[in-house]
């Protein structure tokens, strides 16, 4: 089969420049560099060699040298990757020598006219005589190889170790966004029951109504799955079935007000991110008013980049610090958990009082959108 650029890095996952291609050729045009030298130096000294005999001799061996060390390489790289001195000694010494040899004999096989300025000699001679002058040489050349090849061994474990802490990493907090939301939906559940249950207590059809609601709101949770991001259309159509839940609560004590740029209906945002926010503002604000309540929920894009999410209430301001009540607290310190495991520092998230004593919540987030158009919604609150 043929070892394709693709196939091999596939295969190999090494780097582009042990590519044999690339390696053989990187090698060939060293031997021509030196050769470019030799010539030079013979013309300084007056010893006027062809300058075409010098690229193909240095050409070949190098070239040679560029196959041999690859297939060595290839062979051998797990080897080489955890070689020690006992190994090399045992194994490499001898390989180094054994292919230094190998080297030789094929360069010289290819050139019979060499040695140059000396009476013909057999191929054993003419070998013998070259390996005198250049198997230090040659070994130089295998060792070097060698030690390259074992830095990039190092430089691949290296890197090997970087992604498994990435992917380590990732899959911890992936754990982690799944638990957050584990902790939300009987949260969510626990707050919605309570409201349910002080209803029966004045109006049982209202809280038949709201069951049924709570009902379409866990269907949409189950149908959400393990999705950490969801357009930020579903999350709407989530927090109007919620709203309209309160609003059944209040019998109309609370106005509530929604505005959404049409550009940003397919924005990501971490799914059920509003609903905690939406919960505090009635539970700690619009709980304690009699009448004339609002609530206000914006989203608007800042420039291209940015994502900025407003909900806003008119309760009673922010109360002075107060004992934590059980479940109490869970709900803002998980959405500011889950934003900075998304976004890290590339979010920001308030909480303050404004003029007319309103309490308002700010979050800015990067906006994107999904690769693809998001063709289906819930739907579950059309």
């Amino acid at each position: 089969m043929t070892l394709t650029f693709a196939r091999w890095k596939n295969e190999t996952h090494q780097p582009l420049v042990l590519h044999p291609l690339i390696f053989i050729s990187g090698a060939t045009s060293l031997g021509l560099l030196f050769a470019l030298q030799e010539w030079m130096d013979s013309r300084f000294w007056n010893n006027h060699v062809q300058l075409s005999i010098l690229l193909q001799a240095w050409g070949a061996q190098y070239f040679i040298w560029g196959v041999l060390c690859w297939i060595v390489w290839w062979t051998m790289r797990r080897h080489i990757y955890t070689a020690d001195l006992k190994k090399m000694l045992l194994l490499f010494l001898p390989m180094s020598i054994f292919v230094s040899v190998l080297e030789e004999a094929i360069w010289v096989m290819l050139f019979p006219s060499l040695p140059m300025g000396k009476p013909p000699m057999p191929f054993l001679q003419r070998l013998s005589f070259h390996l005198d002058a250049e198997l230090v040489d040659s070994l130089v050349i295998f060792w070097s190889a060698f030690f390259l090849f074992k830095g990039i061994g190092y430089y691949l474990r290296y890197r090997e170790k970087e992604r498994m802490a990435a992917q380590l990493q990732a899959q911890l907090a992936n754990a982690q966004m799944r638990a957050l939301r584990m902790q939300l939906n009987p949260h969510f559940l626990f707050n919605t029951m309570n409201s349910i249950s002080s209803l029966m207590q004045t109006d049982v059809p209202a809280a038949d109504l709201m069951l049924e609601q709570l009902s379409r709101l866990l269907r949409i949770t189950l149908h959400r799955g393990d999705a950490q991001f969801i357009p930020l259309s579903d999350e709407m159509e989530f927090i109007e079935m919620y709203l309209a839940m309160q609003d059944r609560r209040f019998a109309g004590r609370v106005r509530q007000q929604l505005n959404v740029e049409p550009d940003l209906h397919d924005a990501l945002v971490p799914a059920m991110i509003l609903q905690p926010i939406v919960e505090n503002a009635y539970a700690h604000g619009l709980s304690r008013l009699s009448a004339n309540g609002l609530l206000s929920i914006d989203a608007r894009s800042v420039g291209d980049e940015a994502l900025r999410l407003t909900v806003i209430n008119n309760g009673v301001g922010i109360l002075p610090a107060v004992p934590p009540k059980s479940g109490s607290g869970v709900g803002l310190a998980n959405v500011r958990e889950r934003l900075q495991m998304h976004y890290g520092e590339d979010h920001s998230f308030s909480l303050s009082q404004i003029e007319g004593g309103r309490v308002q919540v700010v979050m800015t987030l990067p906006l994107r959108f999904a690769a693809s158009p998001i063709e289906q919604t819930t739907g579950y609150g059309a």
